[in-house]
């Protein structure tokens, strides 16, 4: 069961090395040290994760391996960062106390992961469905690189895990450094990841404003959600189900940090790739690339395909703002860079490709336009109509906080002409960048498990909106008063949504079998004990299904530190590259089994 101290330490080395390893690197790409110390944490994962991950293949993941590799990438950001020469200036620096803000901010998504253990049994939040990859971490931890797949055994299926598992990889690392478990390590790599994308916006919503308040109105602006809870207090619930469709709509910051934080990983790297285009030269072709590279490997879907549309327009736009004889030597750099990204990520890349023809799903990628309006609309305007509500209702439902805010000030900087032209190039990467990320989820949907194109493409463009509306709000708070207000009160509707995923987060779902959930890790224990570190439990994948929202084996993933034969139809359909129907056969397969009503042969 995790315990405080070691959540703790394994944090607290995550942020020392990924902050070494990133300030070097920061300084590089922006002169101001106040940026520099912003940027730091977020860079320094992408680069550390995404070099540690071939070093560690070729020289075998030991305990000793990673010690060594830490200790040298600390060192040698330490001596880097020393060589660098003086900063132009401090420029617009975030307050020392916003960091530490920050931080209390980020154990807010840390919560869900968190075991909540007491005279009630082990009480578990929403979350930990998706946090069921804690086995993945387990996996490399126990067993080295390249990840085996730990959700399913069989032999018509490659041995190998394919999916993105760079941040899980990297929560493995921080594991095996301070032995800890792969529990502990999730909780920690969750809580960092939501203090370096608090600390990236502050640094970048600074930056823009000019003025330091908007580093701290980055974190108010990261606690609020969605109209949901203040549009069911106003409206009937039967009207807001005709009136909006049933198709989940994505959310916002607070309750992506703490789902998907492999996800919010990638939109971190995204928003840096974005940045170091704008103002790209031969000396940060091979960061871009590793940037990008640490994008994909965290998540296709934002890493891959977002920001693949998003970094053709930027391009393009860059290109196009260029004089004729600086845009060959943009394109070279551009090429260069994108070459030494696909060299880094071909192993993913192939593997997801070889998966995805597995699946007999054809294309990964659906034309489908988002649904936004229920049945209250007619067919078939109701689908006509969809395309402009996206844009008008859905987003301003979803994030009510920063996307009318945002928006506007968006616009307002990348048509200032007092602006310098790097900072409007910035800008204008940035607006793309958002574009792209709420624009290819509008008409596409993803075609694996769940619509995580839809529901995670979003990020960076919420990254971008944060940044924007704190960069806003920072200034008319001196100088528009009422745009200041409207900001304000539509900040409000949102923080009603942010707290309920809080208190989710920290009070739990008390399911039946709490009691006898908590003495299962004894029960593993034993396990453990009885079989080799690479042998397979053929464990019931309904055990304690009720602990979770979705029907998942959660007691084999969080104490069983060893692989399933079959972990289930939730997280095989995701894990396991095989067609539907034969994922459905194993379920009915190990359903019977369990149940008591196999056969001999079924056995």
């Amino acid at each position: 069961m995790p315990s405080l101290p070691d959540v703790v330490i394994c944090a607290l080395a995550a942020l020392a090395t990924c902050f070494c390893v990133g300030l070097p690197l920061a300084r590089g790409l922006v002169t101001e040290r106040g940026s520099a110390w912003a940027l730091a944490p977020a860079l320094g994962w992408a680069a550390f994760s995404a070099l540690a991950l071939p070093i560690l293949s070729a020289a075998g993941f030991s305990r000793t391996n990673v010690i060594v590799l830490c200790g040298v990438s600390v060192v040698g950001g330490i001596l880097l960062y020393r060589r660098r020469s003086a900063p132009a200036g401090n420029g617009i620096a975030v307050p020392i106390w916003a960091f530490a803000v920050a931080a209390m901010v980020a154990i807010l998504p840390a919560l869900g992961v968190w075991p909540k253990l007491g005279a009630s049994g082990l009480i578990l939040a929403d979350p930990m469905f998706d946090h069921s990859k804690i086995a993945i971490i387990d996996d490399i931890v126990r067993l080295g690189l390249p990840p085996g797949n730990p959700f399913y055994g069989g032999t018509d299926a490659p041995p190998r895990l394919v999916y993105y598992y760079l941040w899980h990889f990297s929560a493995a690392v921080f594991a095996a450094l301070t032995g800890t478990s792969g529990w502990v390590a999730d909780i920690a790599l969750t809580w960092f990841t939501a203090f370096a994308s608090l600390s990236l916006m502050m640094g970048l919503a600074a930056r823009i404003s000019g003025r330091w308040l908007a580093g701290p109105l980055v974190l108010m602006l990261g606690l609020a959600g969605s109209l949901g809870p203040t549009l069911r207090i106003i409206f009937p619930a039967d009207f807001l189900g005709r009136a909006l469709s049933q198709t989940q709509a994505p959310h916002s910051w607070i309750f992506q940090a703490t789902w998907v934080p492999q996800h919010l990983a990638a939109a971190m790297c995204v928003v840096l790739a974005a940045l170091i285009l704008s103002r790209l030269s031969w000396a940060l072709v091979p960061l871009l690339a590793i940037v990008v590279a640490a994008a994909f490997e965290s998540s296709a879907w934002v890493g891959g395909v977002v920001f693949g549309g998003g970094a053709l327009a930027i391009g393009a736009a860059l290109l196009y703002s260029e004089s004729r004889q600086k845009r060959i030597g943009l394109l070279l750099r551009a090429s260069a860079s994108t070459v030494l990204s696909l060299v880094l990520s071909y192993p993913f890349l192939h593997d997801e490709f070889l998966a995805t023809a597995a699946r007999h799903l054809g294309p990964p990628v659906a034309l489908h336009a988002y649904e936004v309006l229920g049945s209250l609309v007619a067919n078939p305007f109701r689908r006509l109509l969809d395309l402009p509500a996206y844009w008008i209702i859905l987003l301003t439902v979803a994030f009510p906080a920063i996307y009318p805010a945002g928006v506007t000030t968006m616009f307002g900087v990348l048509f200032d002409r007092q602006k310098a032209s790097t900072e409007q190039r910035l800008a204008l990467a940035f607006v793309l960048l958002a574009g792209a990320s709420f624009g290819i989820p509008w008409l596409f949907a993803s075609t694996i498990a769940n619509n995580d194109l839809g529901w995670r493409g979003v990020l960076p463009g919420i990254l971008v909106l944060t940044i924007f509306a704190a960069a806003g709000l920072s200034r008319w708070l001196a100088t528009a008063r009422v745009k200041a207000i409207a900001a304000i009160a539509c900040l409000a509707l949102g923080i009603p949504g942010g707290l309920a995923v809080v208190t989710d987060n920290a009070v739990g779902y008390k399911a039946p079998s709490a009691v006898a959930l908590a003495e299962t890790e004894e029960l593993w224990a034993a396990v453990r004990r009885n079989t080799a570190p690479d042998e397979r439990i053929a464990n019931n994948p309904l055990f304690f299904f009720d602990s979770a929202q979705w029907p998942v084996n959660i007691s084999w993933a969080v104490f069983a530190d060893r692989r399933s034969c079959f972990a289930g139809w939730n997280l095989a359909r995701a894990f396991v590259p095989l067609p539907e129907p034969e994922l459905d056969h194993l379920e009915r397969l190990f359903d019977r089994v369990f149940a008591g009503d196999g056969s001999a042969q079924d056995i």
